[in-house]
């Protein structure tokens, strides 16, 4: 469960941007190449969030596309696999670029319920 690796820097950078203040949710972007797993990511967000002011926080995870360019056709779009062939010419070797991002997209802390999702920042 790979995870808990990435959750370490995940928490760590929602307590600096929390303060100390009680976090509710959390948002996190990653790239699908990654193949990171809503629950498992969930799970390990607790865990290691735990005795922390964001212990009881909700994790989202919004997946992002890795783009692709087919050498042998010119294809350019999105692929979410990348052991993924050509969707135009069915011939493998596509090269592909992002869809290996981790991103702190925002946090909702407890006394902004009502109000935008903080930014992430750094």
């Amino acid at each position: 469960m790979h995870e808990i690796g990435l959750c370490e820097g995940i928490v760590a950078a929602v307590q600096r941007r929390a303060e100390g203040r009680e976090v509710t949710r959390v948002r996190v972007r990653a790239g699908v190449l990654l193949r990171v797993v809503e629950p498992s990511l969930a799970q390990a967000f607790a865990l290691l969030a735990a005795g922390t002011s964001a212990a009881d926080a909700v994790v989202e995870l919004v997946q992002v596309p890795a783009a692709a360019t087919c050498p042998d056709c010119g294809y350019n779009g999105e692929v979410t696999d990348s052991l993924a062939t050509c969707p135009e010419c069915f011939e493998g070797g596509l090269r592909l670029s992002g869809g290996d991002e981790i991103v702190l997209e925002s946090i909702t802390l407890a006394s902004a319920e009502t109000a935008e999702p903080t930014p992430a920042k750094g």
